[in-house]
């Protein structure tokens, strides 16, 4: 293995081989469905810290979680618009792997946070800024996308145009978000071509609730996609 200029890990001469999108299960706030959600094969589990949101959790709830998933299993925490001095003590006390920034932050957060070893993944928008067109302005490991449609700063389960990042993707790691289900991710997928798919609202039966059959079929889905693209693995922890 060896990492990239945006800190991705790519296994040697992947270009040739057939690779599924990593899946990250996001909002969770219970112990036994994040486990469950690990042991169907998610790569990584999301943890909601905007106050705002019908998922978010405190630090201690995340810690009790994060301990309860096998180590190679990354703990990304969202923030929305926070300052560095806020993240990094909830990041300390939930044992976060990653930092997922899902606001307007300065493309200087992005840069103090991932000196401190973290990885960060900067959203970015189809349909509002900051717009994917605008990546190489911060120095993130990865980028999730999603429409920017809706009153809350997740994808508000609304589906969009996966196509317009086809392109984009063949020069920056991206994680797929919005509007994603069990029905329609793997022609998102075929689409869009991203290293990783992200989905919250598509997958439960209450904010906050996993619907555990619906992440099983929507790993399944993700899992029989198989493309011929460079393995950019964002989601991973170093032992």
């Amino acid at each position: 293995m060896h990492n990239n200029e945006n800190g991705i890990k790519r296994p040697e001469n992947s270009e040739n081989r057939l690779y599924s999108p990593q899946v990250k299960i996001c909002g969770l706030t219970h112990v036994d469905e994040a486990a469950t959600c690990a042991a169907l094969g998610a790569d990584a589990i999301g943890f909601i810290f905007y106050p705002q949101s019908p998922r978010v959790v405190t630090a201690g709830q995340a810690k009790a979680i994060s301990k309860a998933l096998p180590s190679f299993v990354s703990r990304v925490g969202v923030f929305v618009d926070e300052t560095f001095d806020t993240i990094m003590p909830v990041v300390r006390t939930a044992g976060l792997t990653a930092v997922q920034l899902h606001g307007r932050e300065s493309p200087r957060l992005v840069e103090k946070i991932s000196a401190q070893g973290l990885k960060v993944i900067k959203v970015l928008f189809s349909h509002r800024e900051p717009f994917f067109t605008q990546a190489a302005h911060f120095p993130a490991a990865a980028y999730l996308v999603e429409c920017g449609v809706g009153p809350l700063p997740g994808g508000n389960a609304r589906a969009w145009d996966f196509s317009l990042l086809r392109d984009f993707g063949k020069d920056f790691p991206i994680v797929l978000a919005g509007g994603l289900s069990i029905h329609n991710v793997m022609e998102a997928i075929i689409q869009s071509r991203p290293d990783a798919v992200d989905i919250s609202s598509g997958v439960e039966y209450f904010p906050g609730k996993k619907d555990i059959a619906k992440v099983r079929k929507f790993i399944k889905a993700t899992q029989k996609v198989r493309m011929k693209k460079q393995n950019r693995r964002i989601f991973y922890v170093n032992n």
